[in-house]
């Protein structure tokens, strides 16, 4: 499990647990899930326990059991750290939502905050940070230096590094502490804060420094907007950050449908060309280049993915 998912509470249980994990890695889940009923059945209000009930179940080929799983996950954690309502919608057994819970993505990536860069990039072919920074460059211009640049979803920082040289001020923004952390071990960004994308634009901290508004003229957000569904929210706290002309360069996973997003497998949100256009041009901004591209890998699978390049109207 998870470092966030903790123990049961009961030795048998936890016990049980183990061994359930045991079977499940060897290929066998529904073994693994009646296992998990066993342990659940001595800590009955162990919230981790019900999730992984859960994708045993699924794993198994029991999508209602697994549906049925997750309900009970979300009886008992209300702020669900675990994304259960994500993947209910994910089985058909809850609308999709236009957001996850902020506490799943901040867990998420405190867990994976250690491993992320090693994984994502060695591991997955991760390549957005260098092809997006190439893009501003060649969109607005290979010598245009920007006075502050704001860097929404920073994660590690992987994209720092590759704006720093162009830019006199570098803010990164994340929700994840743990990311925030590896990150500033860079030494590239000015300021490092916690942000929440998904609350509007006064609450949700990029708006804490001097002077808060209107001062970006370069905003960037890297692989971060396939973790929100609909995007009024963070195109508002864009416009909010962004002097006249400001370059706003971003990525988004290619829904591959005409219009829209749509809720995948993996939990992340992937956006149509003509849904994100639509968003931009509502809060001012017009698309100055796009370009697709395969921005990882998943599963053995491409990711395939939209970079733009915006500027806000004067």
């Amino acid at each position: 499990m998870l470092p966030s998912q903790l123990s049961s509470g009961d030795v048998i249980a936890d016990r049980r647990a183990d061994y359930a994990k045991m079977l499940a890695e060897s290929g066998e889940p529904a073994s693994a899930a009646e296992l998990m009923e066993q342990a659940l059945g001595l800590a009955p209000r162990w919230a981790a326990g019900w999730f992984t009930l859960a994708t045993y179940r699924e794993k198994a080929g029991d999508v209602s059991g697994a549906i049925a799983a997750l309900n009970e996950v979300l009886t008992l954690d209300a702020g669900d750290v675990f994304g259960a309502r994500l993947k209910l919608a994910v089985l058909g057994g809850a609308e999709v939502p236009d957001r996850p819970p902020s506490l799943y993505v901040e867990r998420l990536f405190d867990d994976y905050a250690d491993r992320f860069e090693s994984s994502l990039v060695e591991k997955l072919g991760y390549s957005v940070p260098g092809k997006l920074a190439a893009l501003i460059a060649e969109t607005a211009g290979a010598t245009k230096h920007f006075r502050l640049a704001v860097d929404l979803g920073c994660g590690t920082g992987l994209l720092g590094p590759e704006i720093s040289a162009r830019v006199d001020r570098l803010e990164g923004y994340d929700l994840s502490k743990g990311m925030l952390a590896k990150a500033a071990e860079k030494h590239v960004y000015d300021h490092l804060g916690q942000a929440d994308l998904s609350l509007e634009p006064d609450l949700s901290g990029v708006f804490d420094a001097e002077p808060a508004a209107s001062r970006a003229d370069l905003v960037t957000a890297a692989d971060v907007l396939m973790y929100l569904g609909d995007l009024q929210g963070v195109m508002a706290i864009v416009r909010k950050l962004s002097v006249d002309g400001a370059i706003f360069a971003f990525s988004v996973e290619d829904a591959q449908q005409p219009d829209g997003y749509v809720l995948r497998d993996s939990l992340r949100f992937a956006h149509s060309e003509a849904y994100v256009r639509e968003i931009l041009a509502g809060h001012g901004f017009t698309v100055l280049d796009l370009t697709r591209s395969i921005i990882r890998m998943d599963g053995g699978k491409p990711v395939h993915g939209i970079l733009f390049i915006t500027r806000k109207s004067a």
